[in-house]
């Protein structure tokens, strides 16, 4: 059986009639009632997920059971059915919480496409509070990992800015900009506001302002009305209204063109939207975060960006640490990062040498702590022993006499391997010709390592001019 439908109706034969329809196709498990009594005493035994409810009873008015139902569990769907109503019975049955109203005589294919609907809005109401719960588990304060002085001076500073917002109206809470280094977590910072804040419920909905071409931006960032330009089609919801009653984060946010720039001050000043080809405005409750890895002073001074919009933003002003100025907290990010990608590439058994913390220790990270996520990654997925040693990082490495030493590295000159500058064909090279080198050419065994079949190993090594790695005699085990 699936969903379960509880029909409350003193007609017996329609109730029958009803209940062998919805059952025909063991789509649901339906249980009638022929009194508000027992209908309130099955919804306590039956737990049903949407009730069918006539408002003539015998004992009790149907209104008064509908607030029973909704004071009892608001997320039950409730369909009025009645043979006495019009448009006066239907609103206040709305009003009082109905999901639905019907007038008999009721035809059952389309009460059974409105059961549907009612039961399907409920499954996709659940899959939506799921993802909302797994999102909110995985974001807050608690996520920030470290304990490096920098990394506790910022959370500390989150968590004043939580505390007092604690004390304010909802519709107060200032606009917080979010400063720090390409890959630093400015988003997770963001995260940690709304999620731990007082809007924790309601959506986060966020946009980065660099992704999206400028001609696009305004339409994505407030909607637009059918025919506004060439391709608007259909009226479009955008981002700002999508986040009302919550968190709105624009990510890169020195990345504005002007236009744009004008209309979000226009909507922080006014919490209005106009969507684009509109006449109308639109009152709006979002909070704003944004976040930029550029000086907007800078871009104030060569005119590229609105002093007035940057004091408007920057109500609260919160600095991320590079990961280069956190210390031991690189090593601590990495295993965990390390203990993530093992298990998701059933590598358990996976550690770090002595001679890889070093490293990881001596490289500057100029890609902060996505850097380091992706560097981690890409050594498990290649690393064919039990162990992950130094040039496994593919990091700008020290000299091997310094470190046996192990002494003071850091006046050691570096020689790199893939320079944080390299692009994404180099380092892809470089992963596939360690591979291949490290399984000893054979390409079945290189291609398993990459998490990759062997075709598409052999075309790759093919167009990067590797055949020489390549063994073909060993090219099966």
């Amino acid at each position: 059986m699936g969903s379960g439908v509880l029909i409350i109706e003193d007609e017996a034969v329609f109730a029958k009639n009803v209940k062998r329809y919805l059952e025909r196709n063991q789509d649901y498990e339906v249980h009638v009632a022929g009194t508000a009594r027992e209908g309130l005493r099955q919804l306590d035994d039956f737990a049903p997920d949407l009730v069918l409810l006539d408002l003539n009873l015998p004992d009790r008015h149907g209104f008064e059971v509908l607030q029973a139902v909704r004071e009892r569990d608001a997320s039950i769907k409730v369909i009025v059915i009645t043979a006495h109503g019009g448009v006066q019975v239907a609103v206040e049955a709305m009003k009082a919480g109905a999901y639905d109203f019907l007038s008999k005589p009721v035809a059952l294919d389309a009460l059974k496409l409105l059961v549907d609907k009612a039961l399907g809005q409920e499954r996709l109401e659940e899959r939506l509070s799921y993802y909302r719960r797994r999102e909110a588990d995985a974001s807050g304060l608690a996520q920030i990992r470290g304990s490096s002085p920098a990394i506790e001076q910022m959370r500390r500073r989150v968590a004043q800015l939580l505390e007092a917002e604690r004390r304010m109206s909802d519709n107060e809470l200032p606009a917080v900009l979010i400063h720090g280094e390409t890959g630093t977590g400015k988003e997770l910072v963001a995260r940690a506001i709304h999620f731990d804040g007082v809007r924790s419920r309601q959506p986060f909905v966020e946009l980065n302002c660099a992704a999206i071409p400028s001609h696009l931006l305004e339409s994505e960032l407030f909607g637009h009305e059918r025919g506004a330009f060439t391709d608007a089609r259909e009226r479009k919801l955008g981002l700002v209204e999508a986040a009302h009653g919550g968190t709105l984060f624009l990510d890169e946010i020195g990345d504005l063109e002007p236009a744009v720039q004008v209309k979000l001050l226009k909507l922080l000043e006014d919490r209005t939207v106009r969507r684009v080809g509109s006449v109308r405005d639109r009152k709006i409750d979002v909070r704003f975060i944004t976040a930029t890895h550029r000086a907007l002073e800078d871009l104030i001074q060569a005119g590229q960006f609105r002093s007035d919009l940057y004091y408007r933003l920057r109500v609260v002003a919160i600095e991320v640490p590079p990961l280069r100025e956190r210390g031991r907290d690189i090593l601590d990010l990495a295993e965990h990062f390390l203990s993530v990608h093992r298990q998701r590439y059933q590598k358990t058994e996976l550690r770090f040498s002595e001679r890889a913390h070093q490293s990881l220790m001596q490289h500057a990270w100029p890609g902060n702590v996505r850097e380091l996520k992706n560097v981690i990654e890409q050594a498990v997925l290649t690393t064919v022993t039990p162990q992950i040693d130094a040039g496994d990082l593919l990091l700008p490495q020290v000299g091997a006499a310094a470190l046996r030493d192990g002494g003071d590295h850091s006046s050691v000159q570096t020689t790199p391997q893939a320079g944080g500058g390299a692009t994404l064909g180099e380092v892809e090279r470089q992963m596939i010709a360690s591979a291949v080198e490290r399984c000893g050419g054979n390409v079945t065994r290189a291609a398993r390592v990459l998490g990759i079949s062997r075709d598409t190993l052999r075309y790759k090594i093919e167009k990067l001019g590797l055949r020489h790695a390549a063994r073909p005699e060993q090219d099966a085990e």
